[in-house]
This record gives C-alpha cells, structure tokens and sequence, in this order.
C-alpha cells in the first residue's frame, strides 16, 4: 500500500466537495490513508472550466471537463482522479478505467426561479414565455417537450455561477442537478424537483467516478473497497446506452438505471433538440446484464431515429 494518494480534480466547489466524499471514503477503508498528506489533493484547470461562452456541444463536449486531469493521470502525476460520472466521455484513453463509483445521490434535476412561488409549481408554474437558463441539450430538449412556450437560454458556469446569473435576470429560471446542489448545503435553494416523467436525468447523473491507471493493481485494490455496485450496474447501463447512442453534448439523450436485488430496470429517451420527437424505451432484466440491456435500447432508439435526433441547435 502506497502511504501516499495523489488525487487528480477540478477547480470548482462542487468538484471539490466530491473529492472530500473520496477522502472520506477512503480514510475510512484504509487506516494507513488516515495519516496526515496521505491523501492529496491536486487541482487541475480543465479546458471547460475556462472556456465558458457557447454551449459544449459547439466547443467539443464531455471531454473538456476531463483531458487535463486524465493526462495528468497516465503522466503519473496523480494516481486517481474524481469525476462527476455524467461528465466522463464514454470510451476512456488507453490505459485508464474506472476503478470505482460512490453510492449514487438523488439523480433528478432541481428547478429554481426567480420567482419562488411559480418555481414551486414546477415547469408548470413558469410564466409564458419565460426565459430557462441551462447549457445542457438534454435539459433544453425536455424544456421545450414539456412547455413549447418557454424560452431555452445559455447558461454555463458552475452551480454558484449560474445561480449567480439567475439572481442578475439573465433567465427567469434555471435547473440543476439536485445531487450537486446537495452535496454543496444547497439543496434548499430548489424550489421543485422535478419528476422523471418530466425530466429524466442525464445518464450516471449523481455518481461520482474514480479514474485510474488500469495497471496500477495496488491502487485498483484499495479503490475496490469503497465501489458501490448499485452504482457500477446502473452506471454500466447507462453508459453503454450513451456509447450505443454515440452519446455526447451533442445529443440530447436521458437515461436511469434502477436496480432492485438482483434485479434492474433502464429507461432511456432520445428527443430531438428542438424538443419535438421524443423517443423513449424501457428494459427490464437481471443487473448482471446491464450493459446488455443498455446496448439494447440503444439498438432500438437508433432505429428509430433520425438524422436530426443527432444535430445540436
């Protein structure tokens, strides 16, 4: 066992906060990790949290949040990194893998106005016209689904910046994940959450992925014990609908994985940006096929598709 940890995250507070939950985690499962500097802490600037105009999808989507560290990770700078898994590209550089995933937080999306009496009401209760913030294709796409008269606007940043921009009326609501809020102390700042029949999640939304070198076996083993297999199932099929489904910024698609004993089910949604075709499947089956069952919705929306399910507005 290493009697030092070299941990790879973003900037942001919420990255932040994820990694004190690995700290913690790992404290907890290795006595030798409780000494003082075993587990440090290393921040790296990644080329999303810098370039903040236009949305991900026309400034090279999920692996913005991710090449820095991940370099920093084969270079052998860092030994794990700590990612929000929704943020992670599907296909992983040669060399690395996901030595473990935490426990899965709330995975809904958490709606917040300006107005707080009409952000209660949900979606539902938004004015005519009113403006919601958000740089998220999915998020848009169910907006427009739900309510063809709201008007979708760019909002990108991190949770306080765009909470920041919502309060200077740049839109009149905006969403966010309810796991990050939460594992900031914000979730009190949500006026609704909202149901999954109205906006399902981004796939593995609320899980925390922990990157590795695939050949470090040390650190894979002490990784291994604090993975979450509920989160590894849901997680494998999540992902594997999203690479079935070429999956990036650039698509909105939505998916959760709920698995029950030994058992699992999968719902999953392609809509076109514009909000208009939505596709949706569902699956059911044993966890031990989940990555299966995923590559098999993925198979069913593609056929169903068209063209412009995949282009970003």
């Amino acid at each position: 066992m290493s009697a030092r940890i070299r941990i790879g995250t973003r900037a942001s507070p919420l990255a932040r906060a994820q990694t004190e939950e690995v700290v913690r985690r790992l404290a907890a499962a290795e006595p030798t990790l409780r000494a003082e500097g075993a587990l440090a802490v290393e921040i790296i600037h990644t080329t999303g949290d810098r370039m903040l105009q236009g949305p991900l999808s026309a400034i090279g989507g999920k692996g913005l949040f991710t090449k820095e560290i991940e370099q920093a990770l084969k270079a052998g700078r860092i030994d794990i990194a700590v990612h929000s898994m929704k943020d992670m590209p599907t296909r992983l550089p040669d060399g690395l893998a996901i030595g473990a995933v935490l426990p899965r937080a709330d995975p809904r999306d958490a709606l917040i106005a300006a107005d707080a009496d009409a952000g209660s009401r949900g979606l539902g209760g938004l004015a005519e016209g009113a403006a919601v913030g958000t740089a998220s294709l999915r998020r848009g796409a169910l907006v427009r689904h739900a309510r063809p008269d709201l008007r979708v606007v760019a909002f990108r940043g991190n949770v306080q910046t765009r909470l920041r921009k919502l309060a200077d009326g740049e839109a009149d609501a905006t969403l966010l994940a309810l796991a990050g809020l939460d594992r900031l102390g914000l979730a009190h700042r949500a006026h609704a959450v909202l149901d999954s029949d109205i906006m399902l999640p981004a796939a593995c939304q609320g899980i925390i992925g922990i990157e590795c070198r695939a050949d470090d076996t040390v650190t894979r083993e002490l990784l291994r014990a604090i993975d979450d297999r509920d989160s590894a199932d849901a997680a494998a099929a999540e992902r594997a609908l999203l690479d079935g489904l070429d999956g990036s910024c650039r698509t909105p698609i939505a998916a959760l994985a709920v698995p029950e004993r030994e058992a699992m089910s999968l719902r999953a949604i392609l809509v076109r940006p514009d909000g208009t075709d939505l596709l949706a499947t569902e699956r059911s089956g044993s966890r031990a096929d989940a990555a299966a069952m995923g590559s098999d919705a993925a198979r069913e929306l593609r056929a169903r598709a068209t063209p412009a399910h995949f282009v970003g507005v």
